[in-house]
């Protein structure tokens, strides 16, 4: 849970260690600039992602069926420039300054949270993958100790680099296999920051609606809420021209219940909300819908 050893280069890792140098130069310029840099990206992104760009665009058609072709289009493009500008937000809250964004936040439902801490009870803070999730996760902890959960990176440089940027601000990072740890934190009172919207394998895992569509997704909220005692607050971000918006819900009442689907597709639906409130800022490239359940078709 704390800083990694650096790990030695290698001609084998040469290339992450030239992609963590290059983020960590881009971190640095000025932020209007990352901005504009951003769009470009994005239009970059938008022409070389040829897989994740078809992936995007299954997406919004199984999500947003309402939609004709030409509106689901320019919410793939404008998915993409949100992806480029989302870069370079993840790179500036790693290793830069973020003094631009702290003059142009405004955070909603503080408060609340405050006093629960202040109780001495845990919070879990539940969010999708935006792509102002890194850079509204630091804005965040200006404010709160929070402690954060991921999946930790293939590449052994970049995984000592994001983790020890990210520990410049949060309390603690835990990966999956710390979850009694993250437990323990939350028994004490303390911040978890977790998303819990990816299909990824785990036998913890149910079909639950998102979108209408049955997503395998985790049961980690209603466990770690059942074992430790947390409240569960719902934690929104988003980008709003140069501004940002974060907003804490207030905390699910009457959770966990004794069903984890139960719970798991209300979490489904409040992060459904979530996308519904910022749709080109979801994280469209991602297989959401890749595992089915038995006998369904397939979706990619």
């Amino acid at each position: 849970m704390n800083n990694p050893a650096r790990p030695s280069f290698t001609p084998r890792n040469a290339f992450a260690w030239l992609g963590v140098a290059v983020l960590w130069l881009l971190a640095q310029l000025p932020w209007g600039m990352q901005r504009a840099l951003g769009n470009v990206l994005g239009s970059l992104l938008f022409i070389a992602l040829r897989k994740r760009r078809r992936i995007a665009a299954r997406n919004l058609a199984l999500c947003f069926p309402e939609h004709d072709d030409a509106a689901r289009r320019q919410l793939l493009r404008a998915h993409f420039a949100a992806l480029g500008v989302g870069v370079f937000e993840f790179a500036r809250a790693w290793w830069g300054s973020i003094a631009p964004m702290r003059r142009h936040v405004r955070i909603e439902g503080l408060a609340p949270v405050q006093a629960i801490l202040a109780s001495g009870r845990g919070v879990l803070l539940v969010s999708g993958h935006f792509t102002t999730l890194e850079l509204c996760g630091r804005l965040l902890c200006d404010h709160l100790p929070v402690s954060g959960m991921y999946r930790a990176h293939d590449s052994a440089p970049m995984e000592w680099a994001v983790r020890r940027g990210r520990l410049r601000y949060a309390s603690a990072m835990y990966t999956r296999e710390h979850v009694l740890a993250s437990v323990r934190g939350l028994k004490r009172g303390g911040v978890l920051w977790y998303a819990p919207d990816q299909d990824m394998l785990g036998r913890d895992r149910v079909f639950a609606p998102f979108f209408a569509i049955a997503a395998g997704t985790i049961t980690a909220t209603h466990q770690l809420a059942r074992l430790s005692g947390c409240a569960v607050v719902p934690f929104f971000h988003r980008r709003e021209g140069s501004r940002y918006l974060i907003r804490l819900a207030p905390a699910l009442a009457d959770f966990p219940s004794a069903d984890p689907l139960t719970d798991t597709t209300r979490i489904n639906a409040v992060i459904e909300a979530m996308v519904r409130a910022a749709p080109t800022q979801y994280l469209w490239i991602h297989q959401r819908f890749k595992r089915r359940p038995p006998g369904a078709p397939a979706l990619y």
